[in-house]
């Protein structure tokens, strides 16, 4: 092997797993990420299945299990605060086996320090052009120098760069609904517990890792889309306001600390549907190719996996696309089912899933009743062997 030069656009997730396995196998791997550090921020993400097996294949699996947040329970509030109904997390968010859950900042820091020290990391920088050619691709960028790889991988998340460069401009397919989430102080002392607050076509949740660490607040809404800037944070923050002042519960006391959050993301539940997902030499992988959208909950296994099968066969990236292909789009299709399911649409539909959550803790087969709700995700969680 001769053609060792890699660039990977994006320091989250995908991009230093990949790094780390490419690493392993002789390449010379340059990271460039647009942050000016490491974000170690950010939301509670599931590894399951495929994506468990790909995290013990980069020997990461039991330092990524001695980060798992360790949540207890989910508790269904009402309007007033009053629980309605609360159950074992693990259970009804279906995990089981070794499947665990982490915090997303944390497992970018876990995946940077095993790659730090065979891997280039450029913070503060962003691919500004490429040129495929017989002998590589050329690559400027915003700031440092123009630099020649042999291959570039676009591991740069919804709104990918690298896409856009190499694709041209791919809409996301929205799936009906926004969500934003950030921190807050927690004043409702939370720990390791999750509240949620359902109103028709919207959902309040939030969650804390204890009694003393920051909360995080989650704001979904059904809407068709509303054409928003992703770069106008305050437009964002009046839309959330318009939408969820009043509604009850601790909401209003969360929307007031939309000002002081430092962490704060919105978007839409959006999918990125390629028919391909490499062009010559620059290859897509994790939400830059296939984002299954947050409802899916499958996202950091699919670049997981993924960054496991790209590792292998970089040089042929068609066989990449084909062995992930079917596993994709089976967490692609599970995305869209449970974006629709995300939001109730009306009083009779909360009323009817209250009713299901209040009655299920007393149900003597809870486990099967569950498992049978939840057989799609399991059964795309594990639609490839790796």
């Amino acid at each position: 092997m001769t053609e060792r030069r890699v660039l990977i656009s994006g320091a989250g997730v995908a991009g230093p797993a990949l790094a780390l396995g490419l690493s392993r196998r002789g390449f010379e791997v340059t990271v460039v990420e647009r942050a000016a550090a490491l974000r170690t921020g950010g939301y509670k993400v599931d590894i399951r299945g495929a994506g468990v097996e790909a995290l013990k294949r980069l020997g990461l699996y039991e330092r990524a299990r001695a980060l798992d947040v360790g949540m207890r329970q989910i508790t269904y509030v009402r309007k007033d605060g009053r629980p309605l109904a609360t159950l074992p997390a693990d259970l009804l968010m279906g995990r089981r086996g070794d499947d665990i859950e982490v915090m997303r900042g944390d497992l970018g820091v876990l995946l940077h320090e095993a790659s730090a020290g065979e891997v280039e990391y450029v913070f503060g920088d962003s691919i500004t052009g490429l040129a495929d050619g017989p002998d590589g691709v050329d690559v400027t960028f915003e700031r440092a120098a123009p630099r020649r790889f042999d291959y570039v991988v676009g591991a740069d998340g919804l709104h990918s760069t690298t896409r856009k460069l190499a694709f041209g401009e791919v809409a996301p397919t929205h799936l009906g609904a926004y969500i934003s989430i950030f921190s807050v102080p927690n004043h409702l002392g939370i720990d390791r517990e999750e509240l949620m607050f359902f109103r028709p076509g919207r959902l309040v949740f939030a969650y804390a890792m204890g009694a003393g660490r920051p909360a995080q607040v989650g704001l979904t809404f059904a809407s068709p889309p509303v054409g928003h800037d992703r770069r106008d944070v305050p437009a964002q923050k009046a839309l959330l306001r318009e939408k969820f002042a009043g509604l009850g519960w601790e909401t209003d006391r969360f929307l007031a600390g939309l000002d002081e959050t430092s962490d704060f993301y919105f978007d839409s539940l959006g999918q990125i549907d390629l028919p391909r997902w490499s062009s010559g030499r620059i290859v897509l992988l994790g939400d830059a190719a296939h984002c299954p959208a947050p409802s899916s909950g499958q996202g950091t296994s699919l670049a997981l996996v993924g960054a496991h099968v790209l590792a292998a066969h970089l040089e042929e990236p068609e066989v990449y696309e084909r062995k992930i292909r079917p596993y994709v789009e089976k967490n692609m299709a599970f995305g869209r089912k449970m974006a629709k399911d995300m939001v109730p649409g009306g009083r009779l539909a909360i009323a009817f899933r209250s009713y299901g959550m209040r009655t299920l803790k007393y149900h003597p087969r809870k486990e099967q009743v569950i498992d049978k709700v939840l057989a799609p995700m399991h059964e795309a969680a594990n639609a490839i062997t790796l």
